[in-house]
């Protein structure tokens, strides 16, 4: 699946959340963006709840 799919199956607060964990700036930063910044993975794992 490519991640363009998988970000469309996740909620944003999600991304956010998981983003900031990792000390990943999520201000101005589109799903997509974020779903690049963060581990392959984790995304897979937030788009398969």
């Amino acid at each position: 699946m490519e991640i363009e799919e998988m970000v469309k199956k996740i909620d944003a607060k999600a991304l956010r959340e998981e983003a900031k964990k990792r000390d990943i700036p999520t201000r101005c930063v589109t799903k997509l963006n974020l779903a690049k910044a963060l581990p392959l993975d984790v995304v897979e794992k937030l788009a398969n709840k």
